[in-house]
């Protein structure tokens, strides 16, 4: 287990409201749902914990109770805080809302819905190299169309976002992992709800948003079919690690 990332303050985004899945996980928050008897979240805290992340808030919203009564205040050596919304605030919303139990200048975002199995030292490496407020992890996969496209230039400066409806076959996509200065994240409004991937980033192109290319597998658990590919998924690319 490493310590490089232990300065670095982790907010994973747990409060969607999955409707896509109830009929499979019924009335349970989807990021607790189990997958070969874990919560999806753990294996999100896990990745934290080997590369030496010391804090995490998790951003809840809809059954954020159930959230706090799967993992309680200390996982794995991660120290756990909530920012709980009682009306929805998109990802932007909720990221700022969880800023004040932020402590670092830098904040490492990640979907609490989707797992890539990146190297994160290396991601913040690229990041620093290339002196940017704001950086996205991104995995190439077969087919754009699910997810919309992330196009970027040979030096990782991301050029465009491509909606779901206009883009098909192979391409790179947002793997839902981000380091954001703190000061972008104090620039998203407080009092209204908005979207990271949709709003924000587009706008924020300008202001020089990277694209790390990474080679790790890919993950997103928001339909019935690739919750059902959950349990391999982990199986196969996810070496069995100790208990913590």
């Amino acid at each position: 287990m490493s310590d490089a990332l232990a300065d670095l303050t982790a907010v994973i985004l747990a409060g969607g409201l999955g409707t896509r899945l109830r009929s499979i996980v019924g009335d349970r928050q989807k990021v607790v749902a189990e997958i070969n008897g874990k919560p999806l979240l753990v294996y999100l805290l896990e990745q934290l914990a080997d590369f030496g992340v010391q804090r995490a808030v998790l951003c809840t919203g809809y059954h954020g109770q159930q959230v706090q009564q799967t993992l309680g205040d200390f996982y794995g050596g991660i120290a756990l805080n909530y920012s709980q919304e009682f009306v929805p605030m998109g990802t932007g919303g909720a990221l700022r809302m969880a800023l004040p139990l932020t402590k670092s200048s830098q904040i490492l975002v990640m979907n609490g819905d989707s797992f890539c199995t990146t190297d994160l030292i290396a991601f913040r490496e690229f990041h620093h190299e290339a002196r940017a407020t704001g950086s996205l992890v991104l995995v190439q996969v077969p087919d754009t169309k699910r997810f919309g496209r992330v196009e970027a230039d040979s030096e990782g400066k991301l050029i465009s976002f491509v909606e779901k409806a206009h883009t098909s076959g192979p391409g790179w996509i947002n793997a839902g992992i981000y380091l954001l200065s703190i000061e972008l994240i104090r620039e998203i409004s407080p009092k209204k709800s908005i979207s990271l991937e949709r709003e924000l980033f587009p706008q924020w192109i300008c202001r020089g948003l990277m694209g790390y290319q990474s080679t790790g597998q890919f993950l997103d658990i928001g339909t019935p079919e690739s919750y059902a590919e959950a349990a391999d998924f982990f199986r196969v690319k996810i070496k069995p690690r100790r208990s913590l």
